[in-house]
């Protein structure tokens, strides 16, 4: 396969960046690195105001069409609006245009020499997969992070309900630990496929989104709430969000306290955990390597937010327990965010 790093590198065309923000300056610093020239930015009709990023003037999607004639379009930002979708692929049709994965946290880039370094891992996960599904999705989610090219998502891609009834099969006996629970979206989904349960645990770092988890579950019975960071230790950890879903472990934001799944299930109960924690994805399943051992509880564990969650998430749920059968879906967003793997 050509990769989106080669194409760009090889490509006779302008290279320009559709949109800004954490995902634009990874590709940056990228393309400076592989001494790639950038043309400019552009931002979505309607969306352009007066500013410039990296030193270049933001400019419309129209004016970039006017200036440069034919270019090549990297995008640096993901959605999973349906309306932000269809404008990817209009773009796709007009001019050369592909979406690069670039990690949310962490520096290793998605290139070949990544992919080549890491391929026995990778090798190793997809023998781990347990159907047929499983496998397409995998090996179109590495085929996308190396070229860049959405069809290999949408050719995959199933909605959040199909691995519910497909893989999940929740019982109306459940315990729940909802991690990563943000304003309570996910216990409302967990509750919504099942008629009664036994328990529910949900962990939020973020005061704000706590606030509004509690609120937001409020005429639930059976529900315990924990306004912490999930991590491998208990204790103190620093943190920053700005109220959204995206709040992460930060060297430059404030302590909030951290615990482990161990110490909030204890000797008790657990038998779904969902894992989606912004980056702490191996060290939260670390703190649950006690737990896991000893109840076997099912596990969605989302895997996109480094480049090397693919491989090193269901490497280390193997290594603290060899018996799980191994899952893995990719619901409708660009690039390849809200994947994850299911253990049961």
């Amino acid at each position: 396969m050509i990769t989106v790093w080669e194409k760009a590198k090889n490509t006779g065309k302008p290279v320009l960046i559709y949109g800004t923000g954490n995902g634009a300056d990874k590709i940056i610093d990228e393309l400076n690195r592989l001494n790639v020239p950038i043309a400019g930015i552009f931002a979505s009709d309607g969306f352009v105001r007066n500013r410039t990023f990296r030193g270049f003037p933001v400019i419309s999607y129209s004016d970039a069409k006017e200036k440069y004639g034919d270019f090549l379009t990297l995008i640096s930002f993901g959605s999973q609006r349906p309306e932000v979708l269809e404008n990817f692929r209009r773009i796709e049709q007009e001019r050369e245009t592909y979406s690069v994965d670039v990690p949310v946290y962490g520096d290793n880039i998605f290139n070949r020499e990544f992919y080549e370094k890491h391929k026995n891992e990778i090798d190793e996960v997809k023998s781990m997969l347990c159907d047929k599904k499983s496998r397409q999705v995998y090996e179109n989610i590495i085929s996308f992070k190396l070229t860049g090219e959405m069809d290999y998502l949408t050719d995959c891609e199933t909605s959040r309900n199909e691995a519910y009834k497909n893989i999940l099969h929740l019982s109306d006996d459940e315990i729940y630990l909802d991690l990563g629970a943000f304003n309570g979206d996910t216990v409302e989904e967990f509750t919504s496929h099942v008629n009664s349960y036994r328990k529910i645990y949900a962990a939020e770092p973020d005061r704000k989104n706590f606030a509004k988890l509690t609120k937001n579950t409020e005429n639930l019975s059976n529900i315990e709430l924990f306004n912490v960071c999930i991590s491998d230790s208990d204790g103190e950890i620093l943190f920053s969000s700005d109220g959204g879903r995206n709040g992460k472990a930060d060297v430059n934001g404030i302590s909030v306290k951290s615990m482990t799944v161990d110490s909030i299930i204890g000797e008790n109960d657990v038998t779904y955990i969902k894992f989606d924690v912004e980056g702490l994805e191996k060290e939260a399943l670390l703190g649950a390597a006690e737990t896991i051992k000893r109840l076997k509880p099912k596990m969605l564990v989302s895997c996109y937010h480094r480049s090397e969650d693919v491989f090193t998430l269901p490497l280390l749920v193997k290594a603290i327990r060899g018996d799980y059968k191994v899952f893995i879906r990719h619901n409708p967003y660009i690039p390849a965010w809200d994947t994850q793997f299911y253990f049961i």
